[in-house]
Order: C-alpha cells, then structure tokens, then sequence
C-alpha cells in the first residue's frame, strides 16, 4: 500500500483537490489514515449487507474509489448477486479494476463511470437490494442531493438497503470545532503533519460539505425511506441505514 504523502508534497490551494492519479495511487492508504475506524466500518457494512443482499439482485456502490467496499463484499454474498460499482474519477476505475482482476475478481465485480452531479441519468439503478454510499455524498453538490437519493430509492426494491457512510455537523457551532480538534488529533497520530493537515482542510474547502445529522435524516426521509437509523458514530463521521419499507 502506497503511503499518502500528496500534501506533503504540494502547495495545494483550496480548489485544487481532485480524485486524479496521484489520489488514486495513495487513497486505500489514505482512508486507513483519515477515516476514523475505517475497517471496522467496512466491517460493519458487510454484516448489513450479509443481512439485506437477495440472490438475484444487485449490490451497488456510489463512489466505489479504489473497489474496497465490493471486493470485500464479493467473498461474502451469493455469486448470483450482481456486485457494479460507480465512480467519477477515471483513476480510481483503473485502480478498482486492477484491484479485483488481482484477486480474481474481474468477472465478478463491474465498475463503471457514473457522475451524480450532472450524469445522473446515465446512472442505471435498478433491482438494487443494497446501495452503498461510503464518503462520497459530501462531495455531491447539496441541490444534486435530492434527486440522487431519489433515484436510488425508486430503484430498490422493497426491503432493500441504502448504507451512507459521511461527515457529519452537529447543530451547535462550538461542538463542532471540538470534534474537528479530536479529528485532527486523530489525524496527527496516524502521522500526519500539522502542514497536511492545514493544506487538505483549504483543498476541500467548498469541495466537501456536509450535513447535520437532521439534514441528513429529512434528505433521507423526504425521498421515501421511512426507516432511518444510524448505525456508526464517532465525533464528526457516520453512518446511515436506510431501508425501503414493504
């Protein structure tokens, strides 16, 4: 696994982070080191999947990045079930696909090019009984979001499962910044300098926004799941279950 260092390297300026090579290259390594119990998350999305996923349907991921969620969940669900993974970053794609194809994965997993800002049509989502969405709806433009989750959940079927793993903000200001001052804490034990810690917070600067926990459930909610829990907290990241009721 590459170490990140890209903002070690850079003099990187607000609008400058994109999911380009040089991403994709370190970006397994990188979530290990930025999301808060990352493989414990990925553990927990495959018991949810485990439970949820039917023989004959499909398991999707929105931002599938480098192929982690799908590949996992390839050796723990029905080879009937159809495993197709999106992404907007043709980097990450290949490095998806290189990832399967060396563990035997290429036929069993798909992965294509799919943009949830502005080629959402494209999108083919259909007889989905699991939908994954692990740390990509923060970079979904906030007006994008709607017809998104809509789309997801017109394409389910009933029973089936959305999974959103994101960063959240809590509705007081000042807890805020004392789960930002955790999260950095976080960042700098897992060696990270306080430099790239400054440069990446200015390159997501308007790229990732998140939501409220109460944005997040009426975003869910308003767009037909009825049944919204979380199942993952710490500080400032989550989890979400959403589930499409009979």
């Amino acid at each position: 696994m590459a170490r990140d260092e890209v903002f070690g390297n850079t003099a990187a300026r607000g609008s400058d982070f994109q999911f380009n090579e040089e991403v994709a290259n370190v970006f397994d390594d990188m979530l290990v080191r930025s999301v808060p119990f990352y493989l414990e998350q990925q553990s927990l999305i495959e018991e949810i999947a485990r439970r949820f996923a039917l023989s004959g349907s499909l398991v999707l991921d929105l931002g599938c990045s480098t192929g982690t969620t799908l590949i996992r969940l390839a050796g723990q669900l029905d080879p009937k079930i159809k495993l197709l993974g999106y992404d907007n970053s043709q980097p990450m794609l290949e490095r998806a696909k290189t990832n399967a194809a060396d563990l035997g994965l290429g036929d069993r997993i798909e992965f294509s090019y799919g943009d949830f800002n502005e080629g959402l049509d494209d999108l083919v989502i259909e007889n989905a009984s699991v939908v994954t969405i692990c740390w990509t709806l923060q970079f979904v433009r906030p007006l994008r979001r709607d017809r998104l989750i809509r789309k997801i959940y017109e394409g389910m079927v009933d029973g089936g499962v959305l999974i959103v793993t994101d960063k959240v903000l809590t509705n007081d200001s000042n807890m805020n910044r004392f789960f930002i001052d955790f999260y950095y804490d976080f960042k700098r034990r897992n060696d990270y300098s306080n430099e790239e810690i400054s440069k990446k917070r200015e390159a997501l600067e308007n790229v990732l926004i998140p939501y409220r926990f109460d944005e997040n459930f009426e975003l869910f909610r308003r767009n037909g799941f009825s049944t919204v829990e979380t199942f993952f907290q710490w500080y400032n990241f989550a989890g979400f279950l959403c589930v499409k009721n009979i």
